[in-house]
């Protein structure tokens, strides 16, 4: 096993310094934790509280049709999920988290404002029965933009950031218990912001219009930028590395060039300077080919640094590479689960056609019913932390409970179980409709209590808690110190993926039912359709995902023979001969 010193790092050049300085006094630790939480808790219920009802503000404000006004939320939300990779590197590579963080809060906070204007000047929307024009539509989508690129800022930073804070003693043996214990809280106070948002907000747009329920997300905002801005002294900043990401650039196009080179056999490989890595791993050998040194003359400089870094590459250029690959399996199997689990347009159908009363004189809007997803995954992974995983490290001998890879797989099989469970009342509830007589009218409220589609919200929550948090642990883990924000954006691009991949299928599964004068599964009429059929098939295509995430452990894991490690200090790689290409 070779062992590479990172000074806080992963070096990808040897010609680059490491650029981070920690701080002479003391700072970080859990004070700083309010500022960070508070930052993206004020972020999350301020974007969050918009969405929900923003369907309605488009078709009454825009004049737009239910589907017009779906296209531009389901692009926008997929665009709210790419940017958290742009923020990354501009994290990781030029900016550094901490100036990301404020950039993206202050991108919020513009984006939040012109929304807010789009509700309190009239001329920024048309006149009734007009349709927008282009300048009404560019402060819109303008306002949506800054939105995204915001969170795009915020949330990739955010939660590494604080991890920064809490383990700036790197040789703290509870470093990795205090950073399981810091994912959940954080994990549990995001759902907690988000009940908020889809409640508070919801109701104050719903009882109190727009110019206040677009003002309220405004003001949470610039208390997200103040309360962040006001721990400045207390923070750990550590700087960003140069050209991170054109260092792993540099290994894929050098990696292609000499991939007619023959392997060494006097281990000719060029190693950077403070590196204590001897030769590259064997896993994945075919990147191998980036750092061989073809002549020491010429591609090497007299301080050791290469000469030509588009033709030769370190080795720790190489390895940082191979462990993004490797977690690139993992990071995909997230991909199908969100797109499962956020299936939000036909549980609001379903509601509304129930009986959603919780007392005689108030009843549930229907819209709000995915708030159980969010109050089962922030009851469960408190729990999980203070009640279960200390039960389970009896048994596992694992501080977290439960290994990363464990959690994801339950995961899945819980995704699984939440779309049969989602047939089966569908089924039910359908079946009482036709014998209702409400066949034909979509608005009719079947004798059926609309908290039957609790359990799969449930169960969904918990797959979503121990997958998710999971996830963020796994990538956390396994990437290099400086490339944990672009960690972090993985997580959310499963999110951005998930939507686009549910967009198509709605509409292919649409278009491919649809025949002639019968319905499609997914029609507007949830009496006339077939919602359980469709839920059938995601709940296929989950366990055909839990099988290739089956396949992606077995090849990629980690296990007792393939194990990468990476701390902040250094990372350690084992080989076995199965993983050479």
């Amino acid at each position: 096993m070779e062992t590479i010193e990172d000074k806080d790092s992963m070096e990808v050049s040897s010609d680059q310094k490491d650029t981070t300085k920690l701080p002479s006094g003391p700072k970080g630790g859990l004070l700083t934790m309010p500022f960070i939480i508070a930052n993206e808790s004020f972020e999350k219920v301020a974007s969050y509280g918009i969405l929900p009802n923003m369907i309605f503000y488009l078709a009454k404000g825009y004049r737009m049709s239910l589907a017009d006004g779906t296209s531009v939320l389901q692009l926008w939300s997929a665009m709210t999920n790419f940017t958290p990779l742009l923020g990354a590197f501009l994290s990781d590579s030029y900016f550094g988290r901490f100036q990301v963080i404020v950039m993206g809060s202050l991108s919020s906070l513009l984006g939040v404002i012109l929304l807010w204007l789009t509700a309190m000047i009239p001329q920024a929307k048309p006149p009734r029965g007009e349709s927008p024009d282009s300048g009404q539509l560019a402060l819109l989508f303008g306002a949506f933009a800054l939105i995204s690129l915001g969170a795009g800022g915020i949330r990739p930073c955010s939660i590494a950031f604080g991890a920064d804070q809490l383990t700036s003693n790197k040789n703290n043996p509870k470093n990795e218990r205090i950073l399981h214990s810091y994912f959940n809280f954080y994990y549990a106070t995001i759902g907690l912001s988000t009940v908020t948002a889809l409640t508070v907000i919801v109701y104050i747009q719903d009882h109190f219009g727009w110019k206040l329920g677009f003002g309220i997300p405004a003001i949470l905002m610039v208390l997200s930028v103040l309360t962040f801005v006001l721990g400045y002294p207390l923070y750990i900043k550590a700087k960003a590395d140069k050209s991170l990401f054109t260092g792993l650039a540099q290994v894929i196009v050098v990696t292609f060039k000499n991939r007619s080179l023959a392997y060494p056999v006097d281990g000719r490989y060029h190693t950077s300077k403070d590196s204590k890595f001897a030769a590259p791993s064997k896993h994945l050998r075919f990147l191998n080919k980036a750092c061989i040194i073809r002549d020491p003359v010429s591609d090497i400089n007299l301080d050791g640094s290469t000469s030509k870094p588009w033709d030769l590459c370190t080795i720790d250029q190489v390895e940082a590479l191979k462990i993004l690959v490797r977690v690139l399996p993992i990071w995909s199997t997230g991909i199908i689960i969100y797109m499962s689990l956020t299936q939000s347009t036909l549980t609001v159908l379903q509601a509304r056609s129930m009986d959603r009363h919780l007392t005689s004189n108030f009843q549930i809007p229907a819209g709000t019913f995915g708030i159980f997803t969010v109050i089962t995954l922030t009851i469960w992974v408190a729990i999980y932390d203070r009640a279960i995983v200390p039960l389970l490290a009896r048994f596992t001998g694992q501080p977290q409970g439960f290994s990363q890879l464990m959690r994801i797989g339950i995961g899945l099989v819980l995704s699984i179980m939440s779309m049969i469970v989602a047939a089966s009342v569908e089924i039910v509830r359908r079946r009482t409709a036709i014998n209702e007589g409400l066949a034909n009218n979509p608005r009719g409220v079947v004798g059926m209590s609309a908290f039957w589609l609790v359990p799969q919200f449930c169960i969904g929550g918990i797959a979503e808690g121990l997958n998710g948090v999971g996830q963020v642990e796994f990538f956390y883990s396994q990437m290099p110190k400086k490339m944990t924000s672009l960690a972090m954006a993985l997580f959310s691009l499963n999110n951005a993926f998930a939507g686009l991949l549910g967009s198509f299928l709605i509409k292919t599964v649409d278009k491919i039912t649809k025949d002639g004068k019968k319905p499609s599964w997914v029609a507007n009429n949830p009496n006339q359709g077939h919602y359980d059929y469709y839920y059938w098939f995601l709940a296929i295509l989950c366990t055909a995902n839990f099988l290739y995430f089956l396949v992606c452990c077995w090849i990629f894991g980690p296990s007792e023979e393939v194990k990468t490690k990476v701390s902040d200090d250094h990372y350690e790689v084992e080989d076995d001969s199965s993983m050479q290409n």
